[in-house]
C-alpha cells in the first residue's frame, strides 16, 4: 500500500499510544514561543539546530531538559496540551498513556498541585471535545537518583489525581540501573499504582531483566536489547509482558541500531511477544504514530494483518478497564472492514 493511502486508512482506525512523553509533542513553533516568553527574544537559529542534533540517548536527554528550562510558569502546560490534542487527533489516537517528568519543573519552583490542576482541566476538555481518553504516568526519573525518584513518588501520592495512574522509570539508563529504584516501585505496587520502566534502550538485556525481577514492571519501554538474549526473548513471549516499541527513536539514539530496517520488532512479533508501536518523542525524532506503523509495513515487511494485531495489542496492553478495551477492539474491527491491502 502506498504511504498516502496507508496513512489515510490508518488515521481512521482507533489506536492507543502507550509510550509518549508530554513535553515531546510540542512543535518547534511552540518551543520558539516558550523561548521568547522566557527570554524576551527570538530563539537563535543555531540554538534551534543544536536542540534537535544529538548522537546518543544522553545527548537527547540533555536537549529534553534544556527545552524544559524554557518554561516560564505552569501556564505553559496549556500550550503543551493543545499540541498534544492536535497530535492525537492527527494520528487517530483515541487513548493515550502519557509520561510527564516533573523533576526539572519542581527544581524551577513550579508547584506540583498547580501542574496537576492544569493537567486535569486540559485532559477533561480534550475528552469532552474529542472523546479521547488520556491517562498519565509520572516519570520518577533515574537521571537524578533514587532519592529524587522517591520524592517524586511521594508527591504523586500526596496529591492524588484520577488522571495520573502510575509511575514510569525513564532517563539516562546507563547512569541509573533499574534495580537501584526497587524501593520506589515496591511502594508504588503496594499502593496500587501502575508501574512501567524504560529498559534495554541503550543498555544490554540485563537492564530488562532487572526491570522484570526488581521492579516488576508491567510493561517494558523499548526493550530493544532483548534480541541479544534468547532466554529473555523466550521469557517475554511466554509471559506476554508487553514491550513498548519506538522504532525511529531507537534509530536516532544509535546505540543498538542505526536504521529502521535493522529493528527487531518484526522478529519479536513473530515469536509471540506482545509489541505495541509508539513514537516516544515525536517532535524530537520527527515522526508520528502513522509514520511508525508505515515503517513496520514498508521497511520491515509486516502485513496489514500484523499491523491490526499490533493496534489491538495497544489496547490490550494498556491500563484501561477491560470493558473499555472490548469496546475499542470492536471499533477497530469495524474500521478494518475498509482495509484494502
Amino acid at each position: 500500500m502506498k504511504k498516502a493511502d496507508f496513512k489515510s486508512f490508518l488515521q481512521g482506525v482507533p489506536k492507543a499510544e502507550l509510550h509518549l512523553h508530554l513535553e515531546a509533542v510540542i512543535s518547534l513553533a511552540g518551543v520558539k514561543k516558550l523561548y521568547k516568553n522566557k527570554f524576551g527574544t527570538e530563539m537563535p537559529a543555531d540554538e534551534q539546530k543544536a536542540l534537535f542534533s544529538y548522537n546518543d540517548l544522553n545527548g537527547f536527554i540533555q536537549s529534553f531538559l534544556k527545552i524544559q528550562g524554557f518554561y516560564s510558569s505552569v501556564k505553559d502546560f496549556n500550550l503543551v496540551f493543545d499540541e498534544l490534542e492536535k497530535y492525537l487527533v492527527k494520528n487517530g489516537i483515541v487513548y493515550a498513556e502519557v509520561f510527564f517528568a516533573p523533576s526539572a519543573f519542581l527544581k524551577m519552583g513550579f508547584k506540583y498541585e498547580d501542574m496537576v490542576e492544569i493537567f486535569h482541566k486540559k485532559i477533561s476538555k480534550i475528552r469532552e471535545k474529542r472523546g479521547i481518553i488520556i491517562k498519565m504516568l509520572m516519570d520518577v526519573s533515574r537521571t537524578f537518583g533514587c532519592e529524587n525518584a522517591m520524592n517524586n513518588y511521594n508527591i504523586l501520592k500526596s496529591c492524588p489525581c484520577e488522571d495520573i495512574i502510575g509511575i514510569g522509570l525513564g532517563g539516562a539508563e546507563s547512569k541509573g540501573p533499574a534495580k537501584e529504584f526497587e524501593p520506589v516501585f515496591t511502594q508504588a505496587h503496594k499502593d496500587g499504582f501502575r508501574a512501567v520502566a524504560h529498559a534495554g534502550e541503550d543498555v544490554g538485556p540485563e537492564s530488562i531483566w532487572d526491570a522484570i525481577n526488581f521492579l516488576h514492571s508491567e510493561r517494558i519501554g523499548h526493550g530493544l536489547t532483548a534480541m541479544q538474549d534468547e532466554k529473555l526473548m523466550d521469557e517475554l513471549a511466554t509471559t506476554k509482558l508487553p514491550v513498548e516499541i519506538c522504532i525511529t527513536s531507537n534509530t536516532f539514539t544509535k546505540k543498538v541500531i542505526t536504521k529502521a530496517s535493522e529493528h527487531p520488532v518484526a522478529d519479536y512479533f513473530k515469536r509471540g511477544i506482545v509489541v505495541t508501536i509508539n513514537t516516544d518523542d515525536p517532535v524530537f525524532f520527527k515522526t508520528t504514530l502513522l509514520d511508525e506503523f508505515f515503517i513496520c509495513h514498508k521497511d520491515l515487511k509486516m502485513s496489514m494483518a500484523d499491523i491490526k494485531k499490533m493496534i489491538e495489542y495497544s489496547f490490550t496492553a494498556s491500563f484501561m478497564q477491560e470493558s473499555d478495551k472490548k469496546a475499542f477492539l470492536k471499533k477497530v474491527d469495524e474500521a478494518w472492514k475498509n482495509c484494502k491491502e
